[in-house]
């Protein structure tokens, strides 16, 4: 089967965070049979989806991992003008569906050429690394990567295939997805004396939230790799109150810290939580009830730092062309994997522009420049 064609096929199962990507696998998993390579299943603690581990070539150290996380975002209220699970060629040289880049344009390429590689003698191995659950977190990759460190030779470099226009990219931010609650206490709004309004109090943590950027920026913590060039912190959702009259008991609002390499989750965070220990204090002078109180939603993805990658960085510039390394401020899985001390970075087809996007699409150009590089890896290492 062509790149094409697999991508076709991939694009078919709705694979969103939400619902279970094990039909995907299934259909993975047949595939790779079909051409005798040996693959195994981790799955999630419901069973209801699984990473998928492939190995093609001899189980010795020094392989190369093909990493690509399985799973889509959602396609709810968005203007689709063609079936988002159906792969349609509008003529434009272009492939519109969901996941197309992000990421199933890469996982067809290496997919494609699985065939190629069973049949060339491989002194070192290829890994195909499926994950779920990376638009919620990166859930899924960490206990894939465990057992990889745990049940097979130490690979020698990591390939996430995230959508960089085929470009090397050796950093990313790290990133933390929060929810803080802060409880006040109701009165009618008429007597404001009486109460502690929970969305006042709110606000000005939020305000605070924004204005530590502005401080990172002036202590100069700054790395001008990144078109973002401060870690950066955001609001997203708020909500709180019960009516007009009536001073807010609750305000909750959800954010996140998307951390620079170079800086640290723990601190940042800290900063907002000094503040939100001095706004608590206020308000428990009035209201000794009164809190608040912030959790992390997920566990923080780490950053992809720019180190230790000389090797798979070099390798993907002698097959690609001397293209110039780059950073991204969006998060991935490569972080995980340079956590465990495997040197990773980012290349893949597509643009992160129409990732997300409605009528997202792939580029036939951007395909057919990942199958080149997947060819060009094959022959590269049974030429060592």
């Amino acid at each position: 089967m062509t790149a094409s064609q697999l991508l076709e096929t991939l694009v078919g199962f709705a694979t969103v965070s939400r619902d279970s990507n094990l039909e995907l696998i299934r259909w993975v998993e047949a595939y790779l049979d079909d051409h005798g390579v040996p693959h195994q299943r981790i799955e999630s603690d419901d069973g209801r989806k699984a990473n998928l581990l492939a190995r093609i070539g001899p189980e010795v150290a020094g392989g190369v991992v093909l990493s690509g996380h399985t799973d889509v975002v959602p396609v709810d209220g968005q203007p689709w003008s063609s079936d988002p699970f159906t792969l349609t060629d509008k003529g434009d040289g272009r492939l519109y569906g969901r996941g197309t880049c992000d990421m199933k344009g890469f996982i067809a390429c290496a997919l494609a050429q699985v065939p190629e590689w069973v049949q060339q003698d491989l002194p070192v191995p290829l890994y195909l690394a499926l994950s779920y659950d990376e638009e919620v977190g990166c859930i899924g990759a960490p206990r894939m990567i465990e057992a990889l460190m745990a049940e097979h030779p130490r690979p020698a470099a990591v390939i996430v295939g995230e959508p960089t226009l085929m470009q090397p990219v050796v950093a990313h931010k790290g990133a933390t997805n929060l929810r803080t609650t802060v409880t006040g206490r109701a009165s009618h709004s008429s007597q404001v004396d009486q109460g502690v309004s929970a969305i006042h109090v709110a606000a000005r943590l939020v305000t605070y939230i924004e204005e530590v950027m502005a401080e990172l920026k002036a202590e100069g913590r700054v790395d001008e790799a990144f078109n973002v060039v401060h870690s950066s912190l955001h609001v997203g959702k708020i909500a709180g109150g019960t009516a007009i009259n009536i001073m807010a008991r609750e305000c909750v609002f959800e954010w996140e810290i998307r951390h620079l390499p170079s800086d640290r989750f723990d601190e940042l965070l800290g900063r907002v939580q000094t503040r939100a220990a001095e706004l608590e204090a206020e308000m428990r002078e009035r209201a000794p009830q009164a809190a608040i109180v912030t959790e992390a939603l997920n566990e923080t993805v780490p950053a992809l730092a720019d180190d230790n990658n000389a090797e798979v960085l070099e390798l993907c510039q002698a097959l690609l062309g001397e293209r110039p390394a780059g950073a991204v401020a969006y998060a991935t899985e490569a972080g995980q994997f340079q956590r465990r001390g495997l040197p990773t970075l980012i290349c893949g087809p597509g643009s992160i522009a129409q990732a997300h996007q409605p009528d997202e699409y792939l580029e036939v150009a951007e395909l057919e420049a990942a199958s080149r590089f997947m060819a060009a890896l094959g022959q590269h290492l049974a030429a060592r």
